[in-house]
C-alpha cells in the first residue's frame, strides 16, 4: 500500500474522547479518520455539568462545537457510519464500514463507548438519563436535598448510598428483590435513616421522561421525581476483543495510563475503558490518547 493512501489513525467513535484525540493529533499534522455511528450513550441527558465553561450545556451542543473546531484542521476528516470489521495483515490496521468502504492506518483509537442494559422495568428507558441517573457528580447538584430513590444491590448499594448522602439526606434503597447486604451494612444504612423496600419494582410512571412514581410489582407506589441507578452495560463494540484486546474484571476494555491497550497499536479512551463516565473524563483521556499515539507515530519513524 502507498503510504498517500494510509492514515495515521483512524479513531473508531466521535463523540467526546474521539474528538478530543483528533484535536490533539490534528494539530500535530497527523492524517486522521473519525468513524462514528451517531448513537450516543448520552443521547438522553438534556444538560451535561461539571465541565468547566459548559456547564448545563446539552450534550449534542458540545458534540456539535467540538466535531466543527475539529475538522478546522485540514488533516482530520469525519464519516458517519459504522466500522463493522477490522484486521492487521501486513503491519497495518485495516477496517471495513457498513457501507462496503476500506482503509487503513498506522494506528487505531478505540472511542466507542458502552451500550447501557436496561431492566425489564416499564418507563426505566424512557427515564434513563433524565430523572433516572447514573452519577451524583454529572447530576447530583440538581436534585440536591431531594426525596431520592436509588435502584441496586449488594455491595455496590451500600457503597453508592453512602456517596450519595452527601447530596440528599432522604434516600429510599430499592433493591429489585431480597436485599443482599449484610447485618452490619443494613445496620449503618438505619442508622443514617436509609430505609429499603425489597418489593421487586413493577413499572416507572412518568412524563416525557419525567420520573413521577415508582409501582411495586404488588401495585404499591411510591411518589419520587429522581431515582439513581447503576446497570449492567456490555462493551458497543466487539472489535478491539476481537483484535486481541483485554477486558478487565469490571467489563472495561484494559489501559494504561496513557490509554494503551493490550495490542499494540491499539488505544482505547472514554467510558470503554472506565467507570467514570462524564464529559470532562472523555475529553481528558482523549488528550492523553492522541498525545501518546503522536508519540508513538513519532519514535516509530525514527
Amino acid at each position: 500500500m502507498k503510504d498517500s493512501n494510509l492514515l495515521d489513525v483512524i479513531i473508531i467513535g466521535g463523540s467526546y474522547a474521539g474528538l478530543s484525540a483528533g484535536m490533539t493529533l490534528g494539530r500535530a499534522m497527523r492524517k486522521v479518520l473519525i468513524i462514528d455511528s451517531g448513537k450516543p450513550c448520552n443521547a438522553q441527558t438534556p444538560h451535561s455539568h461539571n465541565f468547566l465553561t459548559l456547564d448545563g450545556e446539552r450534550p449534542a451542543e458540545i458534540a456539535r462545537k467540538a466535531k466543527e473546531q475539529v475538522l478546522a484542521y485540514p488533516t482530520v476528516s469525519f464519516r458517519n457510519d459504522l466500522v463493522i470489521s477490522a484486521k492487521k495483515p501486513d503491519g497495518f490496521f485495516e477496517l471495513t464500514t457498513a457501507s462496503g468502504e476500506m482503509f487503513s492506518a498506522r494506528k487505531l483509537l478505540f472511542t466507542t463507548g458502552v451500550k447501557d442494559l436496561m431492566p425489564d422495568i416499564k418507563g426505566f428507558a424512557a427515564c434513563w438519563g433524565i430523572s433516572v441517573i447514573h452519577c451524583p457528580y454529572c447530576h447530583g447538584y440538581e436534585v440536591r436535598h431531594q426525596k431520592t430513590a436509588v435502584l441496586i444491590n449488594g455491595n455496590d448499594a451500600f457503597h453508592f448510598a453512602q456517596i450519595l448522602s452527601n447530596w440528599t439526606k432522604e434516600l429510599v434503597l430499592f433493591t429489585n428483590g431480597p436485599i443482599t447486604l449484610d447485618t452490619e451494612q443494613q445496620e449503618q444504612l438505619k442508622k443514617n435513616n436509609i430505609q429499603w423496600i425489597e418489593t421487586p419494582v413493577g413499572r416507572l410512571l412518568h412524563t416525557d421522561g419525567q420520573l413521577k412514581s415508582i409501582v411495586l410489582s404488588d401495585g404499591e407506589e411510591h411518589s419520587f421525581s429522581v431515582m439513581y441507578a447503576r446497570i449492567p452495560f456490555e462493551q458497543h463494540s466487539s472489535i478491539p476483543q476481537e483484535l486481541g484486546c483485554k477486558l478487565n474484571e469490571q467489563g472495561y476494555l484494559e489501559v494504561s495510563e496513557m490509554q494503551q491497550t493490550s495490542v499494540a497499536g491499539i488505544y482505547a479512551a472514554g467510558d470503554n475503558t472506565t467507570m467514570g463516565r462524564s464529559v470532562a473524563i472523555a475529553v481528558a483521556a482523549g488528550v492523553r490518547s492522541g498525545s501518546m499515539i503522536n508519540y508513538e507515530l513519532i519514535m516509530d519513524s525514527w
